[in-house]
């Protein structure tokens, strides 16, 4: 867990080993301002670099990332106590996303001409085009400091704005060495910034910043929405979930499995995208509970000591401990049975808690309702598919969720009736690699998506821009008002737009020929 031991100071420590990794300072609301006036005027020169020259640069960081990989992998594992793969994953991410912004970047925000769509706009010229909002302030989470950090931050920079990211209090190193990567890859000082400190620094970002990208929980997500609605600032939240895998009776067993002990397990569960309850036919039910008891009773957990030595790593914190074995205890004094795990490993100097699986489990118990994140597998048996749809649903997030089912057809079916921002078929999270598919939450989920077009477009704000390329004197509708040419412009309109069938759907053009329109609707 991370501490202050000072006013100005937070003390970061290994949650697998328990000991001291670093300090980083904590940012008054001062600094903050600071960080952003000196963002705010370096900007300027960013955004002149154009989509081609910040190119340059997020593609000499991609380069930078992959050579400094072991630095980075090392960094993250000290401060979230996992294992060595789900470090590599971590830089999976953002090594992807920076080729991907740097090519993609100027199509998805490139200036526009609009067509004509009435003839009152006849003689002019409409383009739209993305402004950047100028200073993006990135709150994110512990559980993935650079994939969320620094990717959120990434489309920012490529569409031309200024960064501060405030990281969380418990892991706020990493992304140091990110920040220095980006200096010395070319970007301009005070382009990208860190703020570091707890709850009142993040606070103090939302109020300085043009834009805010934030992911963590429902509850913090709400107050930082009010704050930027006060504020009349854009904010897109990424938020909590309760994702369901739905197991169907025509399934493949053993890929039913794999992917629900990889969804339910991967960094030890600590996943905005982690599976956290899991509906299975009846007539498998027996099978897929007996394979994956199996494989959570095999898999290893403890200090993550070199690659491959352990499937399983820490728990973040005591406090975070405390929720799943809290949910674990609620379930079994609701009648829910342990078949394996259920504590938390006790004689190491690291916070574990063991892989668990519950059977028995019903929608009166925590563990089905609320946000777990960590290794917890609760599985209940369902009569049939529209049983489980049913279930799936009746939750308060929807942030995603997994069908697993040897009939595609059938499962593109079910999928489109959850109430999820992004449902897998036969697979889990692999979606969040997928740059141009949108990613987002619905419900207390979150609300705006992470990808594709709207990942970028939603740090700029967009401008229209119309240009009269033909200048009389004055125009038909202009002052002073007639009392010959308004009931013309009136026979106009109905001509246009009331003949159902016939006009109504020609451009302004194909109107003007059609002589439909009175000549002297346009004289003066």
């Amino acid at each position: 867990m991370t501490s202050a031991t000072s006013a100005d100071q937070l003390v970061v420590v290994n949650p697998a080993t328990g000991a001291e990794v670093g300090t980083a300072p904590i940012l008054s609301a001062e600094e903050v301002a600071g960080l952003a006036e000196r963002g705010r005027a370096a900007q300027r020169g960013w955004e002149a670099l154009g989509f081609d020259g910040r190119a340059v640069v997020l593609r000499r960081m991609q380069s930078w990332l992959a050579d400094h990989a072991d630095e980075l992998i090392e960094a993250v594992q000290q401060e979230t106590g996992r294992i060595f793969e789900d470090s590599v994953l971590e830089l999976a991410y953002p090594l992807a996303a920076l080729g991907f912004w740097a090519r993609h970047a100027g199509k998805y925000l490139r200036e526009k001409p609009i067509r004509l769509s009435s003839p009152m706009l006849l003689g002019k010229r409409l383009r739209s085009r993305y402004v950047p909002h100028g200073l993006v302030g990135v709150i994110s989470p512990w559980n993935f400091p650079i994939t969320i950090g620094f990717g959120d931050a990434i489309p920012a920079l490529a569409a031309g704005n200024a960064v501060i990211i405030k990281p969380s209090e418990i892991t706020p190193l990493s992304i140091e060495i990110v920040r220095r990567g980006l200096l010395e890859c070319g970007m301009p000082a005070d382009v990208f910034q860190v703020a570091t400190g707890a709850g009142p620094t993040g606070a103090a970002l939302v109020d300085v910043a043009d834009m805010i990208m934030f992911t963590g929980s429902t509850a913090t997500g709400r107050k930082i929405g009010a704050q930027a609605a006060q504020r009349l600032i854009p904010c897109s939240l990424e938020l909590g979930g309760k994702d369901p895998t739905i197991v169907l009776a025509d399934a493949n067993i053993e890929r039913a499995v794999n992917v629900t002990v990889f969804g339910t397990m991967v960094n030890s569960g600590q996943v905005c995208l982690s599976t956290e309850r899991v509906y299975v036919e009846a007539p498998v039910y027996d099978e897929f509970v007996t394979k994956l008891v199996d494989k959570v009773s095999a898999l290893r957990q403890g200090v993550p000591v070199a690659p491959g030595a352990v499937d399983v790593g820490a728990i973040i914190s005591p406090a975070q401990i405390d929720i799943i074995d809290s949910q674990v205890k609620d379930a079994v004094a609701k009648g829910a049975k342990v078949l394996t795990g259920g504590g938390t490993v006790t004689g190491v100097p690291g916070r574990f808690y063991q892989p668990t699986v519950l059977v028995d489990v019903d929608h009166t118990m925590t563990c089905m309702i609320d946000e777990t994140f960590g290794p917890l597998i609760p599985i209940m048996k369902v009569d049939n598919a529209e049983q489980a749809i049913a279930l799936a649903n009746d939750s308060r997030y929807g942030l995603a969720a997994t069908i697993v089912t040897e009939d595609r057809a059938k499962g593109a079916a079910l999928a489109r009736r959850l109430e999820a921002g992004t449902v897998s078929v036969n697979d889990i999270i692999s979606h969040c690699f997928s740059l141009r598919l949108p990613m987002g939450g619905v419900k207390t989920s979150g609300i705006g998506t992470r990808h594709g077009e709207d990942g970028i477009r939603k740090f700029c704000k967009k401008q229209s821009i119309l240009v009269g390329r033909s200048f009389p004197t004055r125009d038909v509708h202009m002052y002073p008002n007639s009392p010959k040419v308004s009931p013309v412009l009136l026979k106009a309109f109905r001509t246009m737009y009331g003949t159902a069938g016939k006009l109504g759907n020609l451009g302004p053009r194909a109107l003007l020929a059609s002589r439909k329109v009175p000549k002297t609707a346009g004289k003066h």
